[in-house]
């Protein structure tokens, strides 16, 4: 099965809903689209498990009733139309929305771990769960290494000999040890963009989470840093759980194992409308809302 090539110096770029329909035109059946993934066995234990998940902001409903078992060291993508929920169920997991009036209902558990439990704090939950952001955000008054290991020094590790071990094995696990292992005292801000993506990554992982959450996180950068955080991600599934949202078809089809699929309901309410592999979500689609959608008819 040959999956849909794209345009040579525009691979990895950001597609969006009506660039895909443009390449599906001229074969219109969405198996095309993906390669199927090597097969990963026994299903694992859901690393995150959501129950009946609405996310409100006042009045507005922004997300409802959205059920999603999420393997652990797995990557997921959550994907649809903007406005349909997808950040929204994502910051659900690590209680951001504490902070943005946003009210959840339902249930989310981390592990065994009931992530609005009336005993669970969010600074628990997010000592287990990391988030990247859609743009870099490194502290802009630390230097490399120091925006690194900033969450362990809050956390309370002070041995210059264990952030030091610590900040190297994020550096490494984010591909960007080579190239920064001279600078560390550099200020982040002379990174480039895809580094300094990176960097963010490195600084989430030296935490050690069970859980990763990214939130577009190649939507500022150009194709050769979105190949290259793309890689990343894939490769990072082997130490930690990976929630992805991305626009970005094309970009589901390569890093993800599955696949949700979140749509505008008749009144613009978010819904889930299709969970499953990538592979099938994209080449036997159960929905015809979904088929509708990764074929560009919708969006």
């Amino acid at each position: 099965m040959n999956p849909v090539h794209e345009p040579d110096g525009a691979a990895r770029a950001d597609h969006t809903t009506a660039t895909l329909a443009t390449h599906l035109a001229q074969d219109a059946d969405p198996a095309h689209l993906v390669t199927p993934r090597p097969a990963a066995g026994a299903a694992p234990a859901p690393a995150v498990t959501l129950e009946d998940v609405t996310v409100s902001f006042g009045q507005h409903v922004a997300v409802r009733q959205a059920s999603l078992a999420l393997g652990a060291n797995r990557v997921t993508a959550l994907v649809g139309p903007s406005g349909c929920g997808k950040t929204s169920i994502l910051r659900a997991v690590n209680r951001l929305h504490d902070h943005t009036g946003g009210t959840v209902t339902g249930t989310v558990h981390l592990g065994d771990l009931d992530v609005y439990g009336a005993g669970t704090s969010p600074e628990l939950v997010r000592s287990r769960v990391g988030m990247v952001f859609q743009r870099p955000n490194p502290f802009p008054t630390m230097s490399v290494f120091d925006n690194v290991v900033s969450g362990l020094r809050f956390n309370g590790v002070r041995s210059k000999s264990l952030l030091a071990e610590a900040g190297e094995a994020a550096l490494r696990q984010a591909a960007l040890w080579d190239i920064v292992k001279d600078r560390l005292r550099d200020p982040a801000l002379r990174l480039s963009g895809g580094q300094q993506q990176r960097l963010c990554i490195a600084r989430a992982l030296a935490v050690e989470p069970e859980v990763l959450l990214m939130d577009e996180p190649c939507s500022s950068l150009d194709p050769v840093a979105t190949g290259k955080i793309e890689t990343l991600i894939s490769e990072l599934s082997a130490y930690v759980t990976v929630v992805l949202v991305t626009h970005n078809m094309f970009q589901a089809a390569r890093v993800a194992d599955d696949t949700a699929v979140f749509l505008l309901g008749d009144d613009r309410v978010g819904e889930l409308v299709e969970f499953g592999s990538t592979a099938d979500v994209f080449r036997s689609p159960k929905e015809p809302r979904t088929q509708a959608y990764v074929t560009g008819h919708i969006g």
